[in-house]
């Protein structure tokens, strides 16, 4: 049961931003900028780093979402992102992608700056500055999101299927025309 009354029965962040349509605006259009906006990295690759920091995060409903948000635009599909968040280094990615796991992993941990070698690990497996600063800034925001969610004890959907219909909703329209 959510630590606040909401007036709405969604599960999740679509159960906050419902409630505070002034906030959760402002959350969607940043989910829209990060995860669909015109960055360095795939709209895909972007859901698979909020998946995972999320999956660190004991963040299930975002976990989950944004699982299936990256198994619709990822090669692999949920076999992929399954692999990835039980164990990145052994799944089937590019060293790129694999390395700028390894980076949002760092994000999500205590760390205050990224370890240089885990930073120079990125450019060796091809990760420009683009894709390193969209990394670090994706899964920063994530683990935002994840404290939002979590700390307010928010519902998980009771539909098994409503991830993945909430992912051709997002897909179709964006963040921010469907979830508010």
């Amino acid at each position: 049961m959510p630590h606040i009354q909401l007036d709405n029965d969604l599960p999740g962040i679509a159960g906050l931003i419902r409630q505070r349509p002034d906030t959760g605006a402002l959350i969607n259009t940043m989910a829209d900028a990060l995860l669909r906006g015109p960055l360095s990295l795939t709209p895909g690759e972007r859901e698979l780093i909020a998946a995972y920091t999320s999956e660190r995060n004991e963040t299930p409903f975002c976990a989950n979402s944004h699982s299936a948000f990256a198994a619709a635009q990822l090669d692999g599909g949920k076999e992929l992102v399954q692999a990835v968040l039980v164990d990145p280094w052994t799944a089937p990615l590019t060293p790129r992608l694999r390395a700028l796991i390894r980076i949002a992993a760092e994000v999500q941990g205590p760390v205050a700056v990224l370890p240089d070698d885990v930073v120079a690990a990125a450019r060796e497996a091809g990760a420009d500055d683009a894709e390193i600063h969209d990394t670090v800034l994706v899964a920063a925001a994530f683990c935002m999101i994840n404290r939002y969610v979590t700390c307010l004890d928010t519902d998980l959907p009771e539909s098994p299927g409503y991830y993945e219909h909430a992912a051709k909703g997002i897909l179709g329209k964006g963040y921010a025309a469907t979830l508010t």
